[in-house]
């Protein structure tokens, strides 16, 4: 099993959660998050006095899927959520040693 985390903006998260559905994904968890990355934030004016906004607002995506689905939901989130500028996001895949369902104990994939 692996999990991926994607942090995305979060006015993509209809079309990743869509573009998951798609290929059969059983479930995710959602984020609010807010960061930076190269972009290191951004100036706003408020009241006619200028700030800096360090941390922006972005979504983190969490799933724990079979290896077997991996490079679909990869591919899935990285064509839902790019628009091609600064900030679109990352994705990081992890391994999963186990995986237990709390209400019936199930081990492993039957879990997820």
């Amino acid at each position: 099993m692996k999990k991926i985390e994607a942090i995305i903006k979060p006015f993509k998260l209809d079309e990743v959660k869509d573009a998951l559905n798609q290929i059969g994904l059983k479930g995710i968890t959602v984020l609010e998050a807010k960061g930076f990355g190269r972009q290191k934030g951004h100036t706003e004016l408020y009241r006619g006095a200028e700030y800096v906004v360090d941390f922006l607002p972005k979504v983190k995506i969490e799933l724990v899927i079979e290896d077997e689905m991996v490079e679909k939901a990869v591919e899935a989130i990285r064509a839902s959520a790019h628009t091609g500028r600064i900030g679109d996001g990352k994705i990081f895949v992890s391994g999963i040693d186990d995986a237990i369902r709390i209400r019936t104990g199930e081990r492993g994939d039957a879990a997820v």
